[in-house]
């Protein structure tokens, strides 16, 4: 059986997760970001999920998103009731999973040409 990659040219994604580092096409990030299909905000200033507020989501929503999967590091946290409000009253919907399942989930939405974000959190 003949196997080949097949590399999406069109948009970034996750090519692996592991506890320190998440690589985006060929770009180990080990800081906390934000990846849409389009471009990356590296050092996104949020080292965990209890430090989400408004001041902190502003940059993802500056990308126009309809979907937000935030990645809270290697396992799910959930953000207070007041970020998951502040999405809401914006109509952007928000999902919470591990990095691993959010780079997965971030690739198959982008692979499909949906405005989604992804929030990656990693400990500084």
């Amino acid at each position: 059986m003949q196997l080949s990659l097949n590399r999406p040219g069109e948009y970034l994604f996750v090519r692996k997760v592991d506890a320190a580092a998440i690589t985006v096409v060929d770009r180990a990030l080990e800081r906390s970001f934000l990846l849409a299909p389009e471009r990356a905000v590296e050092n996104w200033p949020v080292a965990a999920v209890a430090e989400l507020d408004e001041a902190s989501i502003a940059p993802i929503l500056e990308l126009a998103p309809a979907v937000v999967i935030l990645g809270s590091g290697p396992r799910i946290v959930f953000p207070t009731q007041q970020v998951l409000a502040a999405f809401l009253r914006r109509g952007v919907g928000l999902e919470v999973m591990d990095n691993a399942a959010a780079a997965r989930t971030f690739n198959v939405l982008a692979s499909e040409g949906r405005r989604v974000v992804a929030a990656f959190i990693l400990p500084a």
